[in-house]
């Protein structure tokens, strides 16, 4: 069995946390393995907001239905969509590539033109949904590297989205919250599912092969 299977078998859904902080090298590299993910086109449309404030985290754990991961957690990602793609947004693309790659943007025309044809084309809300798969890709990225840390992630979407989104200002920075992941590490006193056999569907129902 590979490392990474062997991660993957690992980790689960940890329902109680023991409040030990994630030593900022660990964090770090799930942040850039974030960053790493990949993005329809690469536009990578959505932010994601690093909350280690103890009263930030209180606020949002009565949001969340009291999940208790939320206060005993070392660090809570929320994983931000944005609200609505501008053709300014493509343009900052363009020349950030530009810009890492040392080409000129009059390269890219071609490019750019494709990407405003089939975003731009969309209504907002078709956009939105768009953005928030995007987002999920990048949460995968997360967990996986979470994993390979040896740190447990719970991703949530049991929260009222709207009542987040007031609390960390988010519609004003042209975001909406879609997702979230608690960081830390298992209680192994409290957490009931601590030893628990992982529950998956078996390989020959799972996959097909043609």
């Amino acid at each position: 069995m590979s490392d990474l299977i062997e991660k993957l078998n690992w980790r689960y859904a940890t329902k109680r946390m023991n409040g030990t902080a994630v030593p900022q090298e660990k964090l770090d590299t799930i942040l850039e393995a974030i960053k790493l993910s990949p993005s329809s086109v690469g536009l990578q449309p959505y932010t994601i907001l690093v909350i280690e404030d103890k009263e930030t985290k209180e606020k949002i754990h009565t949001i969340a239905n009291n999940q208790p991961q939320i206060l005993e957690s070392s660090a809570l990602l929320v994983f931000a969509a944005w609200e609505k793609i501008t053709a300014n947004d493509i343009t900052e693309y363009m020349n950030l590539i530009a810009t890492t790659r040392g080409i000129s943007v009059e390269s890219l025309a071609g490019f750019q033109s494709s990407i405003q044809g089939g975003i731009l084309s969309r209504s907002e809300d078709v956009n939105f949904q768009w953005a928030a798969r995007q987002a999920y890709i990048a949460l995968g990225h997360a967990l996986v590297a979470a994993a390979t840390e040896n740190v447990d992630a719970t991703p949530m979407e049991g929260f009222n989205a709207e009542q987040l989104d007031e609390l960390l200002g988010l519609r004003e920075k042209g975001l909406r919250s879609v997702v979230i992941v608690t960081l830390g590490y298992r209680d192994e006193e409290k957490d009931p599912l601590v030893r628990a056999k992982k529950v998956r569907r078996p390989h020959d129902e799972l996959f097909i092969r043609i």
